[in-house]
């Protein structure tokens, strides 16, 4: 395994994105169990895009822009309403000390549609794995498999991370009134953020 595929791949993973997000929010709500189901969930919703890199459908994607920005605006829209029930619905992101436990099955839906609906990854996947292929390679195939397990293995460990990290701080906000209404906010306005940046994208 390439260790410069590792580190590039850490790096991807680590930066915040709409998974590590929502694993977060998971985790700061209703604790580590919900957000490790989260990350779970994230993790799960990238598979369809690995498989469409490796079975080839990311170029037929790539080379149709109409493909493109219909999975594209579901995205932005998805996030523009994920951010407006965070802000509007307290349940979204509701910090208490002996809440009720969440949905296994509505974590993980809300999670992969999260991932689902994001096109980036499916490019990121088409030019990014093809990198690390040698050329002609007769196991090329099993390798991009290999490799794609990695980096769904590498997601899922950094968003469990960040999860029980956030897990970890509930005790500091669950009698603070202000800290929870200042963290939907934040969290609200980070997928409007995530959502333009989506819209921004190009093939």
């Amino acid at each position: 395994m390439s260790i410069v595929f590792l580190l590039t791949t850490l790096v991807v993973v680590a930066t915040p994105g709409t998974g590590a997000v929502y694993s977060i929010a998971a985790g700061l709500s209703r604790g580590s169990r919900a957000g490790i189901i989260a990350a779970f969930g994230c993790t799960l919703g990238g598979l369809p895009h690995m498989v469409a890199a490796i079975t080839g459908l990311a170029a037929i994607l790539h080379a149709s822009a109409i493909a493109f920005q219909a999975i594209k605006w579901l995205g932005v829209a998805y996030l523009l309403y994920f951010a407006w029930r965070t802000l509007r619905n307290q349940s979204a992101i509701q910090v208490e000390e002996n809440c009720a436990p969440v949905s296994f099955w509505r974590v993980i839906r809300t999670a992969v549609l999260i991932n689902l609906l994001n096109p980036k990854l499916t490019i990121f996947f088409f030019a990014f794995l093809p990198q690390f292929v040698p050329v002609g390679q007769p196991n090329g195939t099993r390798q991009m498999m290999g490799l794609s397990g990695m980096f769904m293995a590498l997601t899922f460990v950094v968003f469990a991370l960040y999860a029980v990290f956030a897990a970890t701080v509930r005790t500091q906000v669950i009698s603070r009134p202000k800290v929870m209404l200042w963290l939907r906010r934040t969290f609200a306005a980070t997928y409007v953020l995530l959502a333009g940046r989506l819209a921004a994208e190009s093939l």
